[in-house]
Protein backbone atom coordinates (compact mmCIF):
# COMPACT_ATOMS: atom_id res chain seq x y z
CA UNK A 1 0.00 0.00 0.00
CA UNK A 2 1.14 3.32 -1.24
CA UNK A 3 0.29 7.00 -0.18
CA UNK A 4 0.54 10.32 -2.14
CA UNK A 5 -1.51 13.45 -3.10
CA UNK A 6 -2.68 12.51 -6.46
CA UNK A 7 -4.99 14.72 -8.68
CA UNK A 8 -8.79 14.11 -8.18
CA UNK A 9 -9.49 12.90 -11.26
CA UNK A 10 -7.28 10.69 -10.86
CA UNK A 11 -8.50 9.06 -7.38
CA UNK A 12 -11.30 6.76 -8.38
CA UNK A 13 -10.24 2.84 -6.83
CA UNK A 14 -7.74 4.60 -4.45
CA UNK A 15 -8.74 4.99 -0.93
CA UNK A 16 -9.00 8.61 0.81
CA UNK A 17 -6.66 9.08 3.10
CA UNK A 18 -8.42 11.62 5.30
CA UNK A 19 -11.72 12.81 5.90
CA UNK A 20 -12.96 15.50 4.00
CA UNK A 21 -16.04 17.75 4.71
CA UNK A 22 -18.76 18.51 2.09
CA UNK A 23 -21.72 20.23 1.81
CA UNK A 24 -23.31 17.13 0.39
CA UNK A 25 -21.90 15.14 3.30
CA UNK A 26 -18.77 13.77 5.12
CA UNK A 27 -16.52 11.77 3.01
CA UNK A 28 -14.05 9.62 6.17
CA UNK A 29 -10.99 8.02 5.76
CA UNK A 30 -10.52 4.94 4.49
CA UNK A 31 -13.38 4.99 1.58
CA UNK A 32 -12.91 3.20 -1.66
CA UNK A 33 -13.48 6.49 -4.12
CA UNK A 34 -15.84 6.50 -6.53
CA UNK A 35 -16.67 8.33 -9.71
CA UNK A 36 -19.57 10.59 -7.87
CA UNK A 37 -17.12 10.99 -5.13
CA UNK A 38 -15.15 12.32 -7.26
CA UNK A 39 -17.45 14.70 -8.67
CA UNK A 40 -18.45 16.31 -5.45
CA UNK A 41 -14.89 16.89 -4.43
CA UNK A 42 -14.38 18.54 -7.61
CA UNK A 43 -17.33 20.46 -7.38
CA UNK A 44 -16.21 22.12 -3.67
CA UNK A 45 -12.55 22.85 -5.38
CA UNK A 46 -10.55 19.75 -4.35
CA UNK A 47 -8.38 19.55 -7.37
CA UNK A 48 -5.73 17.06 -4.87
CA UNK A 49 -6.12 14.47 -2.39
CA UNK A 50 -4.50 12.10 -0.26
CA UNK A 51 -5.27 8.65 -1.00
CA UNK A 52 -3.83 5.11 -0.32
CA UNK A 53 -3.40 3.47 -3.41
CA UNK A 54 -3.54 -0.39 -2.80
CA UNK A 55 -1.34 -3.19 -4.29
CA UNK A 56 -1.86 -6.46 -6.00
CA UNK A 57 -3.03 -8.77 -3.50
CA UNK A 58 -3.95 -6.27 -0.50
CA UNK A 59 -7.21 -6.54 0.89
CA UNK A 60 -9.47 -3.44 2.31
CA UNK A 61 -9.79 -2.66 5.81
CA UNK A 62 -13.89 -3.51 6.20
CA UNK A 63 -13.53 -6.96 4.39
CA UNK A 64 -10.33 -8.02 6.08
CA UNK A 65 -12.09 -7.16 9.63
CA UNK A 66 -15.58 -8.80 8.33
CA UNK A 67 -13.00 -11.99 7.55
CA UNK A 68 -11.68 -11.91 10.40
CA UNK A 69 -14.49 -11.46 12.75
CA UNK A 70 -15.71 -15.10 11.35
CA UNK A 71 -12.37 -17.21 11.49
CA UNK A 72 -12.94 -16.30 15.60
CA UNK A 73 -16.87 -17.50 15.13
CA UNK A 74 -17.45 -19.75 12.18
CA UNK A 75 -20.58 -20.38 13.71
CA UNK A 76 -22.03 -17.00 15.42
CA UNK A 77 -25.32 -17.95 17.01
CA UNK A 78 -23.23 -21.45 18.33
CA UNK A 79 -20.60 -19.43 19.82
CA UNK A 80 -23.51 -16.95 21.08
CA UNK A 81 -22.41 -13.60 19.51
CA UNK A 82 -23.31 -11.68 17.11
CA UNK A 83 -21.53 -9.58 14.58
CA UNK A 84 -21.26 -5.78 14.22
CA UNK A 85 -21.03 -4.15 10.27
CA UNK A 86 -17.88 -3.04 9.27
CA UNK A 87 -16.68 0.00 10.09
CA UNK A 88 -13.42 2.15 9.59
CA UNK A 89 -11.86 -1.59 9.97
CA UNK A 90 -13.77 -2.72 13.07
CA UNK A 91 -15.66 -5.57 13.96
CA UNK A 92 -17.39 -5.68 17.00
CA UNK A 93 -18.77 -9.46 19.27
CA UNK A 94 -21.57 -8.96 20.92
CA UNK A 95 -22.86 -11.39 23.04
CA UNK A 96 -26.21 -12.47 22.38
CA UNK A 97 -27.46 -13.54 25.99
CA UNK A 98 -26.10 -13.96 29.61
CA UNK A 99 -22.70 -15.95 29.81
CA UNK A 100 -19.23 -16.42 30.20
CA UNK A 101 -16.60 -15.21 27.83
CA UNK A 102 -14.26 -18.13 26.79
CA UNK A 103 -11.35 -16.78 25.47
CA UNK A 104 -8.75 -18.46 23.81
CA UNK A 105 -5.41 -16.69 24.92
CA UNK A 106 -3.18 -18.36 22.94
CA UNK A 107 -5.10 -18.25 19.52
CA UNK A 108 -5.56 -14.34 20.40
CA UNK A 109 -2.10 -13.57 21.16
CA UNK A 110 -1.39 -15.46 17.67
CA UNK A 111 -3.55 -13.20 15.90
CA UNK A 112 -2.10 -10.50 17.38
CA UNK A 113 1.57 -11.73 16.73
CA UNK A 114 1.16 -11.60 12.83
CA UNK A 115 1.62 -8.30 12.10
CA UNK A 116 0.86 -5.04 13.94
CA UNK A 117 -2.33 -3.57 11.68
CA UNK A 118 -4.23 -6.55 12.73
CA UNK A 119 -5.36 -6.66 15.91
CA UNK A 120 -7.69 -8.31 18.26
CA UNK A 121 -8.90 -7.06 21.61
CA UNK A 122 -11.12 -9.01 23.92
CA UNK A 123 -12.75 -8.96 27.47
CA UNK A 124 -10.42 -10.70 30.02
CA UNK A 125 -11.26 -14.81 29.80
CA UNK A 126 -14.33 -16.02 32.00
CA UNK A 127 -16.03 -12.40 32.42
CA UNK A 128 -19.60 -12.54 32.79
CA UNK A 129 -21.19 -10.73 29.61
CA UNK A 130 -24.39 -9.70 29.63
CA UNK A 131 -26.56 -9.59 26.61
CA UNK A 132 -25.50 -7.24 23.89
CA UNK A 133 -22.30 -6.51 25.84
CA UNK A 134 -19.06 -6.34 23.53
CA UNK A 135 -16.74 -9.47 23.72
CA UNK A 136 -14.60 -8.43 21.44
CA UNK A 137 -13.16 -6.50 18.36
CA UNK A 138 -11.42 -6.89 15.20
CA UNK A 139 -9.56 -3.65 13.87
CA UNK A 140 -7.75 -3.48 11.53
CA UNK A 141 -5.26 -0.68 12.22
CA UNK A 142 -4.27 0.35 8.24
CA UNK A 143 -6.27 1.02 5.23
CA UNK A 144 -5.78 -2.55 3.58
CA UNK A 145 -3.32 -5.50 4.67
CA UNK A 146 -1.63 -8.56 2.33
CA UNK A 147 -3.99 -11.44 2.52
CA UNK A 148 -1.00 -13.60 3.04
CA UNK A 149 -1.33 -12.26 6.63
CA UNK A 150 -4.58 -11.94 6.58
CA UNK A 151 -4.79 -15.73 5.82
CA UNK A 152 -2.27 -16.31 8.69
CA UNK A 153 -4.55 -13.75 11.38
CA UNK A 154 -7.42 -16.10 10.11
CA UNK A 155 -6.15 -19.34 10.25
CA UNK A 156 -4.74 -18.64 14.24
CA UNK A 157 -8.06 -16.98 15.53
CA UNK A 158 -10.26 -20.33 14.60
CA UNK A 159 -12.88 -20.35 17.71
CA UNK A 160 -10.97 -18.20 20.11
CA UNK A 161 -14.26 -16.75 21.37
CA UNK A 162 -17.51 -17.87 22.55
CA UNK A 163 -20.41 -17.22 25.13
CA UNK A 164 -20.78 -19.77 27.67
CA UNK A 165 -24.56 -19.99 28.35
CA UNK A 166 -26.35 -20.21 31.42
CA UNK A 167 -26.54 -24.20 32.09
CA UNK A 168 -27.72 -24.20 35.70
CA UNK A 169 -31.78 -22.66 36.27
CA UNK A 170 -32.14 -22.84 39.77
CA UNK A 171 -30.43 -22.33 42.77
CA UNK A 172 -30.83 -22.06 46.79
CA UNK A 173 -29.26 -20.28 49.57
CA UNK A 174 -29.13 -22.14 53.01
CA UNK A 175 -28.17 -19.06 55.80
CA UNK A 176 -27.26 -20.59 58.97
CA UNK A 177 -28.33 -18.36 62.09
CA UNK A 178 -25.87 -17.91 65.41
CA UNK A 179 -28.27 -16.62 67.58
CA UNK A 180 -30.58 -14.25 65.79
CA UNK A 181 -31.80 -13.39 62.37
CA UNK A 182 -29.35 -10.40 61.10
CA UNK A 183 -31.45 -9.72 57.75
CA UNK A 184 -32.03 -11.10 54.25
CA UNK A 185 -29.23 -8.82 52.71
CA UNK A 186 -27.13 -11.94 52.16
CA UNK A 187 -30.53 -13.94 50.41
CA UNK A 188 -31.11 -10.13 48.47
CA UNK A 189 -27.61 -9.94 46.92
CA UNK A 190 -27.77 -13.49 45.98
CA UNK A 191 -31.10 -12.51 44.60
CA UNK A 192 -29.71 -10.06 42.37
CA UNK A 193 -26.72 -11.96 41.09
CA UNK A 194 -28.85 -15.23 39.87
CA UNK A 195 -31.38 -12.29 38.32
CA UNK A 196 -28.58 -10.98 36.38
CA UNK A 197 -27.61 -14.35 34.95
CA UNK A 198 -31.34 -15.24 34.25
CA UNK A 199 -31.31 -18.05 37.00
CA UNK A 200 -34.32 -18.74 39.63
CA UNK A 201 -33.47 -18.11 43.51
CA UNK A 202 -35.81 -19.88 45.78
CA UNK A 203 -37.46 -18.43 48.89
CA UNK A 204 -35.29 -17.25 51.94
CA UNK A 205 -34.16 -20.24 53.52
CA UNK A 206 -32.38 -20.22 57.58
CA UNK A 207 -31.69 -22.77 60.16
CA UNK A 208 -29.66 -23.14 63.30
CA UNK A 209 -26.12 -22.89 62.83
CA UNK A 210 -25.06 -26.34 63.78
CA UNK A 211 -24.16 -29.54 61.72
CA UNK A 212 -27.22 -31.63 61.85
CA UNK A 213 -29.46 -29.01 61.03
CA UNK A 214 -27.71 -27.50 58.06
CA UNK A 215 -27.58 -31.18 56.96
CA UNK A 216 -30.83 -32.09 56.78
CA UNK A 217 -31.56 -28.65 54.92
CA UNK A 218 -28.76 -29.45 52.33
CA UNK A 219 -30.00 -33.10 51.82
CA UNK A 220 -33.63 -31.69 51.24
CA UNK A 221 -32.92 -29.26 47.80
CA UNK A 222 -33.79 -29.76 44.88
CA UNK A 223 -32.32 -26.87 42.87
CA UNK A 224 -29.63 -27.14 40.50
CA UNK A 225 -27.05 -24.91 42.65
CA UNK A 226 -26.86 -24.88 46.37
CA UNK A 227 -25.13 -22.30 47.97
CA UNK A 228 -24.84 -21.85 51.69
CA UNK A 229 -24.04 -18.70 53.76
CA UNK A 230 -23.38 -19.38 57.49
CA UNK A 231 -24.01 -16.66 60.37
CA UNK A 232 -20.52 -17.79 61.51
CA UNK A 233 -17.41 -17.22 59.17
CA UNK A 234 -16.34 -20.77 57.93
CA UNK A 235 -12.52 -20.67 59.12
CA UNK A 236 -11.43 -24.42 58.84
CA UNK A 237 -12.22 -27.37 56.46
CA UNK A 238 -13.90 -29.12 59.43
CA UNK A 239 -16.07 -26.36 60.35
CA UNK A 240 -19.73 -26.42 60.68
CA UNK A 241 -21.07 -25.79 56.89
CA UNK A 242 -18.18 -28.33 55.16
CA UNK A 243 -19.23 -31.40 57.90
CA UNK A 244 -22.77 -30.48 56.92
CA UNK A 245 -22.02 -31.00 53.61
CA UNK A 246 -19.88 -34.33 54.08
CA UNK A 247 -23.29 -35.79 56.59
CA UNK A 248 -26.01 -34.81 53.67
CA UNK A 249 -23.53 -37.07 51.55
CA UNK A 250 -21.66 -34.92 49.76
CA UNK A 251 -18.03 -34.01 48.77
CA UNK A 252 -15.84 -30.95 49.55
CA UNK A 253 -13.42 -30.57 47.01
CA UNK A 254 -11.75 -26.88 47.34
CA UNK A 255 -11.62 -25.14 50.88
CA UNK A 256 -10.00 -21.21 51.00
CA UNK A 257 -9.21 -19.34 47.73
CA UNK A 258 -6.26 -16.95 46.80
CA UNK A 259 -9.07 -14.12 46.00
CA UNK A 260 -9.53 -10.95 48.22
CA UNK A 261 -12.21 -10.34 49.32
CA UNK A 262 -13.96 -14.36 48.69
CA UNK A 263 -10.63 -16.35 50.76
CA UNK A 264 -13.42 -18.40 53.15
CA UNK A 265 -15.43 -19.67 50.05
CA UNK A 266 -15.69 -23.23 49.86
CA UNK A 267 -16.66 -25.97 47.08
CA UNK A 268 -18.35 -29.19 46.78
CA UNK A 269 -21.14 -31.26 45.43
CA UNK A 270 -23.42 -33.63 46.24
CA UNK A 271 -24.66 -36.75 43.98
CA UNK A 272 -23.13 -39.53 42.19
CA UNK A 273 -20.84 -38.51 39.29
CA UNK A 274 -23.59 -39.15 36.97
CA UNK A 275 -26.04 -36.28 38.37
CA UNK A 276 -23.52 -33.87 40.91
CA UNK A 277 -25.24 -30.92 41.68
CA UNK A 278 -22.49 -28.25 42.55
CA UNK A 279 -22.55 -26.92 46.17
CA UNK A 280 -20.59 -23.13 47.28
CA UNK A 281 -19.94 -22.16 50.69
CA UNK A 282 -19.95 -18.57 50.58
CA UNK A 283 -17.71 -16.09 53.00
CA UNK A 284 -19.46 -12.88 54.08
CA UNK A 285 -18.55 -11.20 50.87
CA UNK A 286 -21.25 -12.37 49.76
CA UNK A 287 -23.19 -10.11 51.30
CA UNK A 288 -21.82 -6.75 49.30
CA UNK A 289 -23.15 -6.14 46.21
CA UNK A 290 -18.99 -5.44 46.00
CA UNK A 291 -16.94 -7.87 42.73
CA UNK A 292 -15.51 -10.69 44.80
CA UNK A 293 -14.23 -14.50 43.96
CA UNK A 294 -17.40 -15.50 44.75
CA UNK A 295 -18.52 -14.29 41.44
CA UNK A 296 -16.17 -15.78 39.10
CA UNK A 297 -16.71 -19.04 40.92
CA UNK A 298 -20.48 -18.25 40.96
CA UNK A 299 -20.81 -17.62 37.23
CA UNK A 300 -18.47 -19.91 35.91
CA UNK A 301 -20.33 -22.77 37.84
CA UNK A 302 -23.51 -21.70 36.29
CA UNK A 303 -23.04 -21.98 33.19
CA UNK A 304 -21.41 -25.24 32.96
CA UNK A 305 -17.83 -24.89 33.41
CA UNK A 306 -15.85 -26.82 35.50
CA UNK A 307 -14.48 -24.86 38.90
CA UNK A 308 -11.44 -26.98 39.76
CA UNK A 309 -9.05 -26.73 42.76
CA UNK A 310 -6.11 -26.02 40.42
CA UNK A 311 -8.61 -23.47 39.27
CA UNK A 312 -9.12 -21.52 41.87
CA UNK A 313 -5.56 -22.06 43.15
CA UNK A 314 -4.56 -19.79 39.79
CA UNK A 315 -6.95 -17.24 40.51
CA UNK A 316 -4.56 -15.89 42.54
CA UNK A 317 -2.81 -13.23 39.92
CA UNK A 318 -5.59 -10.56 39.99
CA UNK A 319 -7.32 -11.72 42.53
CA UNK A 320 -6.79 -8.96 44.74
CA UNK A 321 -10.04 -7.16 44.16
CA UNK A 322 -10.06 -4.31 46.67
CA UNK A 323 -8.47 -3.25 50.02
CA UNK A 324 -10.54 -2.72 52.82
CA UNK A 325 -10.43 0.11 54.40
CA UNK A 326 -12.06 -0.90 57.44
CA UNK A 327 -9.73 -3.73 57.86
CA UNK A 328 -6.29 -2.67 56.77
CA UNK A 329 -4.40 -5.07 58.94
CA UNK A 330 -2.23 -7.51 58.44
CA UNK A 331 -2.26 -6.36 54.24
CA UNK A 332 -0.28 -2.60 55.46
CA UNK A 333 2.90 -2.34 57.47
CA UNK A 334 5.26 -0.38 58.01
CA UNK A 335 7.57 0.51 54.85
CA UNK A 336 11.09 -1.21 55.04
CA UNK A 337 13.57 1.19 54.52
Amino acid sequence: MKFGVIPTEKAQGHVLAHSVQLASGRLRKGKLLAKQDLAALLAEGWYEITVAQLEPGDIGEDASALRLAHALVPDPAGAGVHLSEPFTGRVNLLANHPGVAVIDAARVNAVNAVQPMITLATVPRWQRMDAGGMVATVKIISYAVPESDLQAACAEALGAVHIAPVALKTAVLIETLVSRDAGDKGWRMMQARMERMGVTLSPRRTVPHATDALAAAIAETTEDLVLILTGSATSDPHDIAPEALRAAGGTMTRFGMPVDPGNLLFLGHLGADSGERPVIGLPGSARSPALSGIDWVIERTLCGLEVTSAGIAAMGVGGLLKEIPTRPQPRSGKTQG
